[in-house]
């Protein structure tokens, strides 16, 4: 019996673009250049697995050729109605076209037919040779083509994704052989086939099984009655057209038969150009594998008009330091160079928690070495003894002179510390450079940067560890494998800032916020991550046993409103209890066409009926219970006795600082249990919480910003600035406006500076669209100055592609020019925030700084804690009132403002009531 031969597949390149577009996941996906990389990212990964499902020998890709065809001559109104393609589509169709080229496939483009006719006249020809044939497509219209030698199929549909005869006619009632009957009757709006005037699908079928075509029913269209009959009468003499154009042509003159279709050898390396283009990292990847360009001495690419691209690294100049003499060398090797790479090697993410196995060294000619110094596993080699050796590098870690370039320096500082070495000389910091070029562009992580500066494949950690519950710690790791892969890190980590540091430097702004304010605040995150913070483990279980307690309460009360039993997390039993036995209006769907039950849509019925409220409450103090009651007392460090955060410099594109393991900044302080939760965060006996917090430090910078003569003599005089707001908006004296009034103008003052429009406002304040908009036009009449500056940002953001912080921090808005509405206005709205926010940003690492520099010379004060616009310290209580006074003095003497800088101090046993 002979094997059955692969199926000849054509692809419908022109649905898989159109139905790449509109994948929610991919709409918001660029590269570096800001260019919209979704739709190809979807249809190649469409591609892919097509191929690697099916394994063709012969297929084609075809796309639709610009310009009209033989149907606008018969009907010049075809497909009129149709608006043109985004532009931001439009651009991804020729590298869609150049990658499909590269992987050797054939990619037919027509011109004067459609992609239709040229994929059914390639399925006819195979079927003559009795070739099966597959059509990749989620075009209805190619139902017509069905047949017991071509199948149908939709890789987008997981439920049904192929049609055959079968499924054609329990999908549309008719056969493939009617489908073209089908279309005439029913018409298509979309490509403005006229059809006859509220026939739909039911109507077609039933006439169709009546009288067995479009001929058929009009020979009889004198039978049918009511207004659908007449519909039919009147459109008759159309029919003939709309048959005509719904027919897929089957004898388009091609030069090529589905034989000559045959896949091709990719071309590596052009597929590496335009991966690297579009920074499709996994693809890339594999490439790069391929190629065998992730093995010793191979290059990165061949040198161009461009200049030398960065060589690959060579693991062969790569050492282990297990003796000695070697350590001795290279000892001599770093103290002799200006810049030396530095990573070390741990058992843990954890810094406090972090062993110490090993550490790596790189020069910047590619020399590289690995220094294990706890390799545990059974047979290690035997290695230096690690309290000696960091006693003999511990004058070169903590030398200034002696210069260092790291990924993430601040885990690595950290690590140190626990064995009493205070690394210096900290230069520079890869992930920061990165970061201070442009925040938005990719990810920091090395990986990420080794791939897109350098065309590098890293070795994974994976690789060498393993994954999930049996995933190795470094120590158990033979050291033949980690010495390869440590060394690597420490070489890459060189030729990045060899790379990276060069662009920087073109920008003075962005090089004076990495050198200024970055780095030097790498080493203060560092000693505030290991000062920690004091909780009361036990305060937190009597909390949690009361949230579960009051969760039980919100069960019983819910499925008392509801009549039964269910599930308050589950979305699909919400939407039955709210929509289809509460019959709660339906205000907003899904992209499945589901009825919501999303955060936004719960507050708003929550104003109306009591279900989605309790929800509501039961999802937050859910939320609280499981991410901060119950998990907080077990990340308190046996070592330590408190608590340790990690700080992030590279996430925020703004600049702001955010934290994980816990996230400090989302404990909500809105609700009385939020608020609760700082109740835990104490003071050591003896000491107390200071908080000092800049007072809407956003608002006062846009007022410096804006220059804008009304906030300016609020600020200067002292007035409660959303009151004044309040009293312009609303016209009433200042000595009179409402508690309701000052909070509808706090949300006005916060959400213009978020670029909130007339509708979120409304939504806001609770009122309708049109008075919104008056109370925003209203605010820009007395604050003229604030409009000025808003729409002034916006030019000049779509001038330059940037804006900048007040001390040159840039945030770069690759949708600032899209053609698509949405995505344009939200870049414009990022362009007038982050302006605030970034420098606020930069304001309070500054005072971080400034604050620091003092406390090296005052005992008794630690910093604990950053929170947004807030610093927290621990005090010893006989520096209380030296504290109170000099905090914010130096907070607020780091920036020159047209208004006063504030900052606010609370004390308290807690962060609660210091707060």
């Amino acid at each position: 019996m002979s094997e059955k031969k692969a199926p000849f597949i054509l692809v419908d390149g022109s649905s898989y673009l159109f139905r790449a577009y509109h994948v929610p996941q991919l709409q918001r996906m660029t590269n570096s250049s800001g260019m919209m990389t979704g739709a190809v990212f979807g249809v190649i990964n469409m591609l892919k697995s097509l191929i690697k499902e099916y394994e063709p020998e012969q297929m084609a890709m075809v796309f639709d050729a610009k310009g009209k065809t033989f149907r606008n001559d018969l009907y010049p109104e075809y497909k009129a109605n149709r608006p043109p393609m985004p532009e931001d589509l439009r651009q991804q169709i020729e590298p869609i076209h150049e990658i499909v080229k590269a992987m050797g496939l054939p990619l037919l483009v027509i011109d004067g037919v459609e992609a239709d006719d040229v994929i059914g006249t390639l399925a006819k020809q195979a079927c003559k040779e009795g070739r099966e044939t597959l059509i990749s497509t989620g075009d209805k219209d190619m139902a017509q083509l069905v047949s017991d030698h071509v199948t149908l199929i939709n890789t987008m549909d997981k439920t049904n994704p192929i049609t055959d005869r079968d499924r054609v006619i329990e999908k549309f009632g008719v056969k493939p052989e009617q489908i073209i009957d089908y279309l005439a009757l029913v018409g298509d709006k979309v490509d403005n086939i006229p059809g006859v005037d509220k026939c739909g699908p039911k109507t077609a079928v039933k006439w169709l099984e009546q009288y067995g075509s479009l001929q058929g029913v009009i020979d009889h269209a004198d039978e049918i009655g009511g207004k659908i009959g007449e519909n039919l009468r009147e459109a008759i003499d159309r029919l003939p057209l709309s048959y005509e154009l719904a027919t897929i042509k089957l004898d388009c003159d091609l030069e090529f038969k589905p034989e000559q279709l045959n896949i091709g050898q990719p071309d590596l390396k052009e597929l590496k150009k335009l991966y690297s283009d579009m920074e499709f990292r996994r693809w890339l990847t594999e490439v790069l594998k391929e190629l065998g360009e992730g093995e010793a001495g191979d290059s990165a690419g061949d040198d161009s008009e461009d200049g030398p691209s960065v060589a690959l690294v060579d693991r062969s100049k790569y050492e282990t330091i297990l003796e000695q003499k070697e350590l001795d060398k290279w000892i001599k090797k770093l103290e002799e160079v200006e810049l030396f790479a530095f990573d070390t090697e741990t058992t843990s993410l954890n810094y406090i928690e972090a062993e110490l196995v090993g550490m790596s060294f790189a020069l910047d000619n590619g020399e590289a070495a690995y220094l294990p110094v706890a390799h545990s596993y059974m047979g290690a080699p035997e290695q230096l003894e690690r309290d000696e050796v960091l006693k003999q590098l511990k004058p070169l870690l903590e030398s200034e002179k002696h210069k260092k370039v790291g990924q993430n320096l601040k885990y690595d500082m950290s690590v140190l510390a626990n064995y009493d070495i205070e690394l210096a000389g900290i230069e520079f910091d890869t992930m920061l450079e990165s970061y201070c070029l442009n925040s938005v562009a990719s990810r920091h992580d090395m990986d990420t940067l080794a791939l897109h500066h350098l065309n590098h494949v890293n070795i994974k950690f994976e690789e060498i560890a393993g994954k999930g519950k049996n995933q190795l710690t470094f120590d158990q790791i033979e050291v033949e494998q980690a010495a390869p892969y440590a060394s690597e890190d420490a070489d890459i980590t060189m030729r990045l800032h060899q790379k990276l540091w060069p662009e920087l430097k073109q920008n003075e702004g962005p090089t004076q916020i990495f050198q200024h304010i970055e780095m030097p605040l790498l080493r203060i995150l560092s000693k505030v991550e290991r000062n920690g913070v004091l909780v009361d483990g036990k305060l937190l279980l009597e909390k949690s046993h009361l949230f579960e307690k009051r969760l039980k309460e919100l069960e019983k009360e819910a499925y008392e409103i509801a009549g039964k039993e269910f599930n308050l997390g589950s979305p699909k039993q919400l939407q039955v209890i709210f929509y289809e036995e509460l019959g709660l209006p339906i205000l907003k769907k899904t992209p499945k066409g589901q009825p919501s039950t999303a955060e936004e849509v719960l507050q708003e019925l929550a104003l109306d009926y009591p279900l989605p409220k309790l929800i509501l409450e039961h999802r937050g103090l859910s939320k609280l219970k499981s991410t901060y009651t119950d998990k907080l007392p077990r990340m308190i460090s046996d070592k330590t006795g408190r608590v340790h955060t990690s700080y992030h410099q590279a996430i925020a594109a703004t600049g702001r600082l955010s934290s994980t393991e816990p996230n400090l900044q989302n404990i909500p302080i809105k609700t009385e249990e939020g608020r609760s939760i700082r109740t835990a965060f104490i003071a050591p006996k003896g000491s107390k919480i200071l908080a000092a917090d800049y007072s809407q430090i956003e608002l006062r910078i846009m007022a410096h910003l804006s220059q804008d003569e009304g906030l300016l003599k609020a600020f200067e005089e002292g007035l409660d600035v959303h009151s004044a707001t309040a009293a312009e908006v609303f016209d009433v004296p200042l000595d009179e406006v409402t508690s309701n009034q000052r909070r509808n103008a706090k949300a006005i003052n916060f959400g213009l500076i978020y670029g909130m429009s007339a509708f979120g406002l409304a939504k806001q304040i609770d009122t309708d669209r049109n008075t919104a908009q008056d109370y925003i036009n209203t605010y820009f009449a007395r604050y003229p100055g604030v409009e000025t500056y808003m729409e002034s940002t916006k030019e000049k953001a779509a001038d330059l592609g940037y804006v900048e912080t007040l001390y040159g921090r840039r945030l770069y808005l690759p949708e600032i020019h899209s053609k698509n509405g949405m995505r344009r206005k939200a870049a414009e709205r990022t362009a007038i925030n982050a302006p605030m926010q970034g420098s606020a940003a930069d304001i309070i690492k500054l005072a971080m700084l400034e604050v620091d520099k003092w406390l090296k010379d005052v005992k008794g004060i630690k910093m604990i804690m950053q929170v947004h616009d807030e610093l927290v310290f621990e005090v010893e209580e006989d520096k209380l009132e030296l504290a109170q006074k000099e905090i914010p003095k130096l907070m607020q003497s780091v920036a020159e403002l047209s208004v006063p800088l504030i900052a606010d101090v609370g004390v308290g046993d807690n962060w609660d009531e210091a707060h």
